[in-house]
Protein backbone atom coordinates (compact mmCIF):
# COMPACT_ATOMS: atom_id res chain seq x y z
CA UNK A 1 0.00 0.00 0.00
CA UNK A 2 1.70 3.15 -1.39
CA UNK A 3 0.12 6.67 -1.33
CA UNK A 4 1.45 7.42 -5.36
CA UNK A 5 0.12 11.08 -6.02
CA UNK A 6 1.04 11.98 -2.63
CA UNK A 7 -2.04 13.42 -1.84
CA UNK A 8 -4.57 12.80 0.70
CA UNK A 9 -8.22 12.80 1.53
CA UNK A 10 -8.76 14.13 5.17
CA UNK A 11 -12.23 12.65 6.25
CA UNK A 12 -13.05 15.31 9.31
CA UNK A 13 -14.35 18.85 9.91
CA UNK A 14 -12.83 19.26 13.15
CA UNK A 15 -10.54 21.88 12.44
CA UNK A 16 -8.14 20.92 15.59
CA UNK A 17 -7.75 17.74 14.07
CA UNK A 18 -7.50 18.20 10.63
CA UNK A 19 -4.17 20.68 12.21
CA UNK A 20 -2.78 18.47 13.93
CA UNK A 21 -2.81 15.98 11.39
CA UNK A 22 -1.30 18.31 8.85
CA UNK A 23 1.70 18.67 11.19
CA UNK A 24 2.20 15.17 11.18
CA UNK A 25 2.36 15.06 7.81
CA UNK A 26 3.97 18.15 6.90
CA UNK A 27 7.52 16.15 7.15
CA UNK A 28 6.46 13.89 4.30
CA UNK A 29 5.55 16.46 1.23
CA UNK A 30 2.01 15.08 1.06
CA UNK A 31 -0.99 17.51 0.20
CA UNK A 32 -4.03 16.99 2.82
CA UNK A 33 -7.36 18.13 1.45
CA UNK A 34 -10.20 17.86 3.84
CA UNK A 35 -14.06 17.15 3.71
CA UNK A 36 -15.23 20.27 4.91
CA UNK A 37 -12.76 22.12 2.12
CA UNK A 38 -14.36 19.69 -0.80
CA UNK A 39 -18.26 20.34 0.64
CA UNK A 40 -18.57 16.90 1.85
CA UNK A 41 -20.82 16.18 4.54
CA UNK A 42 -20.41 14.31 7.37
CA UNK A 43 -22.30 11.11 7.61
CA UNK A 44 -24.21 9.64 10.41
CA UNK A 45 -21.59 7.78 12.62
CA UNK A 46 -24.09 4.67 13.26
CA UNK A 47 -20.84 2.25 14.02
CA UNK A 48 -20.28 1.22 17.84
CA UNK A 49 -16.60 0.99 18.02
CA UNK A 50 -13.52 3.87 16.71
CA UNK A 51 -13.05 1.82 13.71
CA UNK A 52 -16.53 0.64 12.64
CA UNK A 53 -17.00 4.98 12.40
CA UNK A 54 -13.61 5.57 11.27
CA UNK A 55 -14.59 3.07 8.23
CA UNK A 56 -17.30 4.39 7.66
CA UNK A 57 -16.66 8.19 7.33
CA UNK A 58 -13.52 6.90 4.81
CA UNK A 59 -15.92 5.19 2.65
CA UNK A 60 -18.37 7.92 2.43
CA UNK A 61 -15.72 10.42 1.66
CA UNK A 62 -14.22 8.06 -0.91
CA UNK A 63 -17.59 7.69 -3.03
CA UNK A 64 -17.58 11.47 -3.57
CA UNK A 65 -13.79 11.42 -4.58
CA UNK A 66 -12.83 7.95 -5.99
CA UNK A 67 -8.60 8.76 -7.31
CA UNK A 68 -7.87 10.21 -3.71
CA UNK A 69 -6.61 7.43 -0.58
CA UNK A 70 -8.89 8.95 1.97
CA UNK A 71 -7.49 9.17 5.97
CA UNK A 72 -10.23 9.16 8.49
CA UNK A 73 -9.66 9.39 12.10
CA UNK A 74 -12.45 8.62 14.95
CA UNK A 75 -11.09 9.60 18.33
CA UNK A 76 -12.32 9.81 21.79
CA UNK A 77 -11.58 10.11 25.38
CA UNK A 78 -12.44 7.15 26.92
CA UNK A 79 -13.14 6.48 31.12
CA UNK A 80 -13.24 3.24 32.57
CA UNK A 81 -15.37 4.22 36.04
CA UNK A 82 -17.91 5.49 33.46
CA UNK A 83 -17.87 2.39 31.80
CA UNK A 84 -16.38 3.72 28.88
CA UNK A 85 -18.14 7.12 28.44
CA UNK A 86 -18.08 9.56 27.00
CA UNK A 87 -16.23 6.90 24.20
CA UNK A 88 -17.90 6.95 20.47
CA UNK A 89 -19.81 10.00 21.35
CA UNK A 90 -17.11 12.22 22.42
CA UNK A 91 -17.95 14.92 20.02
CA UNK A 92 -21.82 14.15 20.26
CA UNK A 93 -21.76 15.37 24.12
CA UNK A 94 -20.26 18.11 23.00
CA UNK A 95 -23.03 18.85 20.94
CA UNK A 96 -23.86 20.90 17.43
CA UNK A 97 -21.73 23.87 18.07
CA UNK A 98 -18.93 21.54 19.16
CA UNK A 99 -18.91 23.27 22.77
CA UNK A 100 -16.90 21.14 24.81
CA UNK A 101 -16.89 22.49 28.04
CA UNK A 102 -20.41 21.68 28.07
CA UNK A 103 -19.42 17.87 28.07
CA UNK A 104 -16.29 18.74 30.19
CA UNK A 105 -19.10 20.12 32.85
CA UNK A 106 -21.05 17.17 32.60
CA UNK A 107 -18.21 14.63 32.73
CA UNK A 108 -17.20 16.71 36.00
CA UNK A 109 -21.02 16.16 37.53
CA UNK A 110 -20.44 12.57 36.89
CA UNK A 111 -17.09 11.98 37.97
CA UNK A 112 -17.85 14.45 41.58
CA UNK A 113 -16.59 11.38 43.97
CA UNK A 114 -14.10 10.30 41.84
CA UNK A 115 -11.23 12.80 41.63
CA UNK A 116 -8.05 11.80 39.49
CA UNK A 117 -10.11 9.01 37.73
CA UNK A 118 -8.07 7.04 35.50
CA UNK A 119 -8.97 7.82 31.44
CA UNK A 120 -7.18 7.25 28.42
CA UNK A 121 -7.83 8.65 24.92
CA UNK A 122 -7.92 6.47 21.75
CA UNK A 123 -7.60 6.98 18.12
CA UNK A 124 -8.19 4.71 14.93
CA UNK A 125 -6.91 6.15 11.60
CA UNK A 126 -8.11 4.14 8.36
CA UNK A 127 -6.01 4.25 5.54
CA UNK A 128 -8.75 3.73 2.59
CA UNK A 129 -7.08 3.63 -0.91
CA UNK A 130 -9.50 3.94 -4.07
CA UNK A 131 -9.50 0.10 -4.54
CA UNK A 132 -11.34 -0.25 -1.11
CA UNK A 133 -7.99 -1.92 0.68
CA UNK A 134 -7.20 -0.49 4.06
CA UNK A 135 -5.13 -0.23 7.21
CA UNK A 136 -6.02 0.55 10.79
CA UNK A 137 -3.67 2.18 13.18
CA UNK A 138 -4.24 1.99 16.83
CA UNK A 139 -3.22 4.25 19.52
CA UNK A 140 -4.11 4.84 23.36
CA UNK A 141 -2.79 7.78 25.25
CA UNK A 142 -3.38 7.07 29.11
CA UNK A 143 -3.61 9.65 31.97
CA UNK A 144 -6.45 10.83 34.15
CA UNK A 145 -9.35 13.20 34.61
CA UNK A 146 -8.52 16.71 36.30
CA UNK A 147 -10.70 19.66 37.22
CA UNK A 148 -11.27 22.54 36.45
CA UNK A 149 -9.75 22.67 32.71
CA UNK A 150 -7.01 23.84 32.15
CA UNK A 151 -4.83 25.53 29.37
CA UNK A 152 -5.67 26.88 25.99
CA UNK A 153 -3.60 24.51 23.69
CA UNK A 154 -5.51 21.66 22.08
CA UNK A 155 -9.26 20.72 21.65
CA UNK A 156 -12.09 18.38 22.57
CA UNK A 157 -11.00 17.21 26.21
CA UNK A 158 -7.62 18.09 26.27
CA UNK A 159 -8.32 20.84 29.19
CA UNK A 160 -9.35 18.14 31.81
CA UNK A 161 -6.17 15.16 30.81
CA UNK A 162 -3.25 14.36 32.35
CA UNK A 163 -1.09 12.32 30.87
CA UNK A 164 0.77 9.58 32.70
CA UNK A 165 3.94 10.90 33.56
CA UNK A 166 2.95 14.67 33.69
CA UNK A 167 1.83 17.40 35.90
CA UNK A 168 -0.05 19.41 33.38
CA UNK A 169 -2.80 18.75 30.94
CA UNK A 170 -2.87 18.01 27.30
CA UNK A 171 -4.32 21.56 26.49
CA UNK A 172 -1.11 22.64 28.60
CA UNK A 173 1.11 21.53 26.07
CA UNK A 174 2.65 23.02 22.86
CA UNK A 175 1.53 21.19 19.67
CA UNK A 176 4.52 20.31 19.27
CA UNK A 177 4.94 18.36 22.79
CA UNK A 178 1.51 17.18 22.02
CA UNK A 179 2.18 15.82 18.75
CA UNK A 180 5.33 13.39 19.88
CA UNK A 181 2.76 12.11 22.61
CA UNK A 182 -0.83 11.66 21.96
CA UNK A 183 -2.78 8.97 20.93
CA UNK A 184 -2.93 10.15 17.38
CA UNK A 185 0.76 10.21 17.28
CA UNK A 186 0.83 6.79 18.68
CA UNK A 187 -1.29 5.68 15.73
CA UNK A 188 0.43 7.77 13.17
CA UNK A 189 3.76 6.31 14.23
CA UNK A 190 2.58 2.75 12.70
CA UNK A 191 1.33 4.66 9.75
CA UNK A 192 4.79 5.92 8.89
CA UNK A 193 6.49 2.54 9.75
CA UNK A 194 4.26 0.75 7.35
CA UNK A 195 3.09 3.29 4.66
CA UNK A 196 4.81 6.50 4.85
CA UNK A 197 8.41 5.55 5.34
CA UNK A 198 9.76 5.55 1.70
CA UNK A 199 8.32 8.76 1.02
CA UNK A 200 11.26 10.83 3.18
Amino acid sequence: MNIINKKLLVASHNQGKIKEIQDLFQPFGIELISAATLGISEPEETGSTFEENALLKAKFCMNYNTQTPVLADDSGLVIPALNGAPGIYSARWAGPDRNFYNAMDKLEQMLINKPNCQAYFECVLILLMPDFSHKTFVGKWHGKITFPPRGIYGFGYDPIFIPNGFNITAAEMLPTQKNLLSHRAIAFKQLVHQVLHNLT
